[in-house]
């Protein structure tokens, strides 16, 4: 583990986390509705943001996860999306399954209600989740892409129902979303099936810092 023992995991401002998440993420945007951001420190400055929050599709997300709650609004708070994680190259290797780790740890302590965390892995820009899979996520879908595109000036953007961007002559990126999902409260049940990670492979879907790959998954045991 090395230095990444010395790593300080801490709740940060919104402004600061932004600033930092638009600065080093490869999409240099941040997620307007996030809410709650994680810093992670070494050597007393900011290397790393992780930030959690409501997710877009309300609805059709709450059904992925039985919690034993009826009630919309009860499970409406139950749940964050971790929709926006960036960190620099400073950090040693295994930072960020650490730092994550940390983070849902002090979800727990602080906001026992909250069950479980659901994340999408970008593997038409980025990466195919290799961070999530070392921090104990589950695999539960891999879809082609259908939101994210380049527009006719170049700008890549990602295509909602509510989108003020013109999509006139864009073109929609060849790739993959992977939807991963981490149980904190383990007396929940899944209620989508955990896709074995060579479906990865085995469907095309493997990326690694914005590069298609081949690779061996290690499977769930």
């Amino acid at each position: 583990m090395g230095r990444a023992k010395e790593i300080i995991v801490k709740v940060i401002p919104s402004k600061i986390a932004n600033e930092f998440v638009k600065k080093n993420h490869y999409s240099g945007k941040f997620v307007n509705m996030s809410n709650l951001h994680f810093g992670a420190f070494l050597d007393n400055k900011l290397h790393g943001v992780m930030s959690y929050g409501p997710p877009m599709d309300k609805r059709n997300v709450l059904k992925l996860v039985d919690t034993g709650k009826e009630s919309f609004n009860e499970k409406w708070n139950e749940m964050l999306e971790l929709n926006r994680m960036a960190f620099d190259d400073y950090l040693p290797r295994n930072s960020e399954s650490r730092c994550i780790a940390i983070s849902i740890k002090l979800i727990k302590k602080n906001a026992p209600h909250i069950k479980w965390i659901l994340s999408f892995s970008d593997a038409t820009q980025c990466g195919d989740g290799t961070i999530y899979r070392a921090s104990g996520f589950h695999l539960t879908q891999i879809n082609k892409n259908q939101t994210i595109y380049k527009l006719s000036n170049g700008e890549v953007v990602a295509k909602r129902g509510d989108s003020s961007y013109d999509f006139t002559g864009s073109e929609a990126l060849k790739g993959f979303q992977n939807r991963y999902i981490y149980l904190i409260d383990r007396s929940c049940k899944l209620n989508c099936p955990i896709i074995p990670f060579s479906k990865i492979e085995e469907m095309g879907a493997s990326m690694y810092k914005g590069e298609k790959i081949n690779r061996i998954y290690k499977e769930e045991e």
